[in-house]
């Protein structure tokens, strides 16, 4: 059975910057989901970009900075190799971007960006790091290249290529918990992704890139692109930047509280903000009940405490249903009926608590 692989993220961030298709030649998408839940792993290439902070006789640490700049609380670091999931806020509490941050040592942080947004994203570190008189560097690392295999046996598939290129890949990861990163040679291997699926996401040199993804092909690991990617971060009820959050809306909306830390003492951008004004919508998963449509972006929600939006929808391979994210009214419960406008027809829905799918099966009662 093939594995998959994702985008290859061309060190700028999260999002990529190297064109990534929708679907390869080997399959559509929804095919091309499924195999990544079922069988072997899947590959992508890169849509994600990548950020070193360090410091230079600073006057504040990396740590220090980052406490500050992001709603997730980075004493949370403690070991190397550690992940943090972020969001960067605005003052006003807006979405800027969404990040992943790896403690690598008190003196140097990773930080993983959506290529999208990665030239506004590192303005804004800029900004911040000036207007504290820090003396930090902050380095993209537009010299690298991510690629993501996801899949049941992923992690196998990646150790099988790996032994040829840097032997100790094995030894050093094997032990890594979800969230954990390991620096091999070359090589920064983290056990993360977007597809709620287990594997690895691989951090190397660009010039090496395409060599470790015929490496790959060769190892049985199919390709898959976006259309694949954002079915399956969909049934694992994962925010996209851009569509589930964006500048104008907060992370206490978009079901990213889990990731603001508002307990701790310390001050960040944005806290002021969320503290002031309770949220008055939340983002939650709907299902489609009635037949004669699909899910889509921007559709209207209708619900006993009034109307709403859907941010993401598409059709669910593993539920042989249809599944959306919708920023409702905050009183709306899991369990409570919907109507959604589709084509001028108002189509039943049930509201749902993402995720939808875990490791391939339904998470929905």
């Amino acid at each position: 059975m093939p594995a998959a692989i994702s985008q290859v993220k061309g060190q700028t961030g999260r999002g990529g910057t190297t064109a990534r298709p929708f679907s390869f030649p080997t399959g559509e998408a929804l095919a091309e989901a499924d195999t990544v839940e079922r069988h072997p792993p899947r590959r992508r290439c890169s849509h994600g970009g990548l950020r070193r902070l360090a410091h230079e006789k600073a006057n504040r640490s990396p740590r220090d900075f980052l406490r500050y700049a992001l709603a997730n609380n980075v004493d949370k670091l403690t070991v190397a190799g550690k992940a943090l999931y972020s969001c960067l806020l605005k003052p006003d509490g807006g979405v800027l971007d969404d990040l992943i941050v790896y403690f690598l040592s008190e003196n140097s942080f990773r930080i993983v960006v959506n290529a999208a947004t990665s030239d506004k994203d590192v303005a804004w570190f800029r900004s911040l790091i000036d207007e504290h008189g820090a003396r930090l560097k902050l380095t993209p690392r537009r010299d690298l290249a991510m690629i993501a295999v996801q899949g049941p046996r992923a992690r196998e598939r990646v150790w099988a290529v790996l032994q040829h290129l840097t032997p100790d890949a094995r030894a050093a990861t094997e032990p890594l918990k979800p969230f954990m990163a390991a620096e091999v040679g070359e090589y920064f291997i983290a056990r993360t992704g977007y597809t709620g699926e287990d594997g690895f996401e691989v951090t190397l040199p660009a010039t090496d890139a395409a060599e470790f993804w015929h490496a790959l092909t060769a190892a049985g690991v199919k390709a898959c692109g976006l259309g694949a990617r954002d079915t399956l971060r969909l049934e694992a009820g994962m925010n996209l930047y851009g569509q589930d959050m964006d500048e104008t809306v907060n992370p206490l909306e978009s079901g990213l509280a889990w990731t603001v830390d508002l307990a701790s003492p310390r001050d960040f951008v944005g806290k002021a903000a969320l503290l002031a004004r309770a949220p008055t919508r939340q983002l939650t998963g709907l299902l489609l009940e009635d037949k004669g449509g699909v899910l889509r972006a921007h559709q209207k929600v209708l619900t006993r405490a009034g109307e709403g939006e859907i941010t993401s929808g598409t059709f669910s391979p593993t539920l042989g249903a249809s599944i959306a994210l919708a920023r409702l009214p905050a009183g709306v419960v899991a369990g409570e009926e919907a109507q959604v406008e589709i084509r001028g027809k108002a189509l039943a829905a049930r509201v749902v608590k993402p995720p939808f799918v875990r490791h391939g099966k339904s998470l929905l009662a």
